[in-house]
């Protein structure tokens, strides 16, 4: 069934160009979007192919509205965010089709006496819940999942397949947890006495805030002695390694395989492209955004973009680059010697 598109500007937000009778299915690219579909410009460099797309309603800025309109026919939603727009939009045509598990739990699932499980809770098939853990009303934890003991899973907080939830760790609400992440492991923390290892209890824990996403495989270490703090609104993707102790600010997004060492303060609002690194113990202060690939080696004080690599170049081009660099140095003592003796010089014409 359809959406009437009034009913749906209403509930999001927007200017609405167009017959709000219009019933539209669901969201579709500018290229394949048909007569029952909304499409989204959020890039004006696309202009033109959303001017010729068959979708039945565009969403799009008012500065993209005033030049798409001469060519497209179908109705506009206006709004200052097209790409937040198509994100709420999204959501409200995933949850029509949505299949909501139903409450209770599954007969091979293993709960321990003393865990409290909220009625409208789901526990799939397998699920195994410790001593003291405490799961939410609506929470789903689906097939496979370890919940350890005293672990706290907020309201309507859902965990996919095979997460791994460790003891005494905190989610709050509405968070998602994709499949094989581990929340709650040992931190790397040892002391080296002659050449060997001697491991340092980890007795913190985790605690997460609401609406965190956290992505498959991404590993979440336990606080040494304090705890590792995820404020509430971070995103992070996939094969991401938070280290222990670490405190990462709300709202902040971290792209897929980025590593973040042990006691890193990161601020709130802040983003790391993919495979950029944090060393440990440093600050990072709110609005910062790091590119791809970098590496952070020192605190940044300072809200920005920062960039830490080298470009890409043909293997020769880089190994001479590389020999360059390795004589900066030497090249730097020879130009303050070649500047001392200008120096000189000028001073005996003098």
């Amino acid at each position: 069934m359809g959406t009437r598109l009034g009913e749906l500007v209403e509930r999001l937000g927007g200017q609405l160009l167009g017959d709000p009778n219009l019933e539209v299915t669901g969201i579709a690219p500018l290229a394949d979007a048909g007569v029952s579909h909304i499409s989204f410009l959020s890039n004006s460099k696309f202009r033109a192919q959303a001017a010729q797309s068959g979708a039945a309603a565009m969403i799009l800025s008012g500065a993209d509205e005033q030049i798409v309109a001469a060519s497209y026919r179908g109705a506009r939603i206006v709004t200052p965010n097209p790409y937040a727009w198509f994100a709420r939009a999204a959501q409200y045509f995933a949850a029509q089709g949505e299949i909501v598990p139903a409450p209770g739990i599954d007969i091979s699932a293993s709960v321990a006496r003393t865990a409290q499980v909220d009625p409208g809770a789901h526990v799939g098939a397998h699920v195994s819940i410790g001593e003291g853990a405490r799961i939410g009303a609506n929470v789903v934890i689906d097939a496979g999942c370890v919940i350890g003991r005293e672990a706290v899973i907020g309201e309507g907080t859902h965990l996919f397949a095979n997460v791994t939830f460790h003891a005494r760790c905190q989610i709050g609400r509405r968070g998602i947890i994709h499949s094989g992440a581990v929340i709650g492991t040992d931190g790397f923390g040892f002391a080296n006495e002659g050449g060997v290892y001697i491991k340092i209890p980890q007795t913190g824990r985790v605690i997460i805030g609401d609406d965190v996403d956290i992505g498959a495989n991404t590993t979440i270490d336990r606080g040494a002695l304090a705890d590792t703090v995820i404020e509430d609104g971070v995103k992070l993707d996939n094969q991401i390694q938070i280290g222990h102790n670490c405190h990462i600010g709300a709202h902040t997004a971290m792209a897929g395989c980025v590593g973040v060492a042990g006691s890193a303060k990161i601020g709130r609002h802040c983003t790391f492209g993919g495979a950029a690194m944090v060393l440990g113990h440093l600050t990072i202060a709110d609005h910062v955004h790091i590119s791809s690939g970098s590496m952070v080696s020192r605190s940044i004080l300072e809200a920005g973009q920062y960039t830490g690599f080298y470009p890409l170049a043909k293997n020769a081009e880089w190994e001479k680059s590389a020999a360059i660099v390795r004589n900066l140095a030497a090249m730097r003592d020879k130009i303050r010697a070649l500047e001392k003796t200008i120096k000189t010089l000028q001073n005996k014409n003098d």
